[in-house]
């Protein structure tokens, strides 16, 4: 029986279901593998006074430090973290407030591994502790983890090191894998690893009456993934203008709504563009399967789950030539990788909409993106780092 102690600072809470929900679904997966037992430890970063007021804190004070969470034992200590600085020191603080924690639950839970889902800051922090427990650690690199944080002030140096301590590390897409090379991590210690995705939730529909039960006509655009700029949702924004006839829908939370809504407001989109907000994750199939094209035109990625639930969906993607995009959008029903400025994203929708690949097309390409692979997968991999 192999023992995981998984821990990840992104994963879902009452307050917030759709928090790292990947995290989640691959951790669900793993979980019901017959020779593993797994623990969950999601640390909880909280400001103190006045920035614990702020509303991003304030709702995360009443989560239980313990709870089961669809069928998983789930432990949520808080961290402290310091607002807009503190962004190096978050590793050393939750790795800290953590010991004891993980002490304790190693006396009755002996785990055998500790598998970081984030790597920043949860690799460095993890670290720490596979050290101080005499415990072999995973950290896995999902794409902002290596290319936003490695680009911070004393950032970089503790991701480099974390790689360098951990006995396996794990990528997303090649594309990410290259990029942890070039910071200075070992080759031989990164593996490749997909995520999955629910072939029977994500599938073709018919999509005019996809459409319709959404009370919608028309070409039809969306974008999924948290707004920031990073992901470009402006970009699409700016390109609806030169697509008179769609409509785009925005899901996502994030800092830049307000900016995006002004957006809308200016360039007189109102009747054409809705922000949506965050929505569970259950409510995503039917948009994807309603929607002609997909558009994220993001600065960075790994490999975003939203393409391939997309393309699981028969719609095409329109989304810039970044991170694993290639390994993904890698034939023409696929869909478009655009330079990340309105007029060329506006030229690749058109394209798309004017000569629709078929969806059977497009579902081919994601069918070898399966939640059973990922599975299989990671356990091999956490096995091969317990000592003989």
């Amino acid at each position: 029986m192999l023992r995981v102690l998984t821990l990840s600072s992104l994963f879902p809470d009452a307050g917030r279901p759709t928090f790292g929900v990947f995290v989640e679904r691959q951790t669900l997966g793993l979980a019901a593998h017959p020779e593993v037992d797994l623990r969950v430890v999601a640390p909880v970063g909280v400001a103190s006074f006045p920035f614990s007021r702020h509303p991003r804190y304030r709702g995360l004070a009443a989560l239980p430090r313990q709870e089961t969470w669809k069928g998983l034992t789930v432990y949520r200590p808080r961290f402290p973290v310091v607002p807009v600085i503190g962004g190096r020191l978050s590793p050393a603080l939750m790795a800290r407030t953590l010991l004891p924690l993980l002490r304790r639950i190693r006396a009755e839970f002996p785990f055998d591994v500790i598998d970081a889902e984030f790597f920043y800051p949860d690799g460095p922090a993890a670290a720490r502790l596979g050290k101080a427990l005499g415990v072999p650690v995973s950290i896995k690199a999902r794409g902002s983890d290596i290319h936003h944080w490695s680009s911070r002030p004393g950032c970089r140096r503790q991701i480099v090191a974390a790689g360098a301590a951990a006995a396996g590390l794990l990528a997303v897409s090649a594309a990410l894998r290259g990029d942890m090379i070039a910071l200075g991590m070992a080759a031989d210690k990164i593996r490749v690893h997909y995520t999955g995705v629910d072939l029977d939730a994500f599938r073709p529909r018919e999509r005019s009456a996809a459409k319709a039960a959404l009370g919608l006509t028309g070409p039809l655009l969306l974008s999924v993934g948290y707004l920031i700029d990073r992901k470009g949702q402006q970009i699409a924004v700016a390109a609806m203008p030169a697509i008179p006839d769609a409509t785009l829908l925005i899901v996502g939370q994030g800092p830049a709504r307000a900016a995006l809504e002004a957006q809308v407001a200016a360039l007189g989109l109102r009747d054409r563009v809705r922000l949506l907000g965050p929505l569970p994750h259950e409510a995503l199939p039917a948009l994807f399967a309603a929607a002609d094209v997909m558009v994220l035109p993001s600065v960075a990625e790994g490999l975003a789950n939203a393409w391939v639930e997309a393309l699981a969906s028969g719609t095409p993607v329109v989304t810039a030539d970044v991170g694993g995009a290639r390994e993904v959008i890698d034939r023409p029903a696929a869909g478009r990788l655009a330079a990340r400025d309105a007029a060329s994203v506006a030229a690749a929708i058109h394209g798309l909409l004017a000569n629709p690949p078929a969806q059977a097309e497009v579902r081919a390409v994601a069918e070898r993106f399966t939640w059973e692979a990922n599975r299989a997968a990671l356990y091999d991999h956490l096995s091969g780092l317990i000592p003989a």
